[in-house]
């Protein structure tokens, strides 16, 4: 890996804390950055990502997807040098049971009566 080819991004969560600043090669894929930020992720943290689908990484406005590399997302390697690149880290947790359960019961039901006209 040439100098030229790292990039230095840190990862910024909803709490405003940071992981990183870490540097990546260029051909480093957004789901490896994701496993990254996984085994990173701060253990007094209450909502905890389980899987790379739980996450979703954020440049720039644009969701940066699982199969691309840093250089296909777009990232302005080598444009900043010297410069730290911030992701925003985004987590879409699964929803709770309790919660499935209420959106069940407070959804409206269909009257199967049947009414007959004499």
């Amino acid at each position: 890996m040439a100098g030229e080819d790292l990039v230095e991004l840190k990862f910024r969560l909803a709490d405003g804390s940071d992981i990183g600043p870490s540097k990546y090669s260029s051909s480093t894929t957004v789901a490896s950055l994701k496993e990254k930020i996984l085994a990173q992720w701060p253990k007094d943290k209450e909502n905890c990502p389980k899987t790379i689908q739980d996450v979703k990484l954020i440049n720039a406005g644009k969701i940066l997807e699982n199969n691309r590399t840093l250089a296909e997302s777009r990232l302005p390697v080598g444009e900043c040098p010297g410069g730290v690149i911030t992701m925003h880290v985004v987590l879409r947790l699964p929803l709770s049971d309790k919660k499935n359960e209420k959106q069940q019961n407070d959804s409206p039901k269909k009257s199967s009566c049947s009414c007959t006209i004499l």
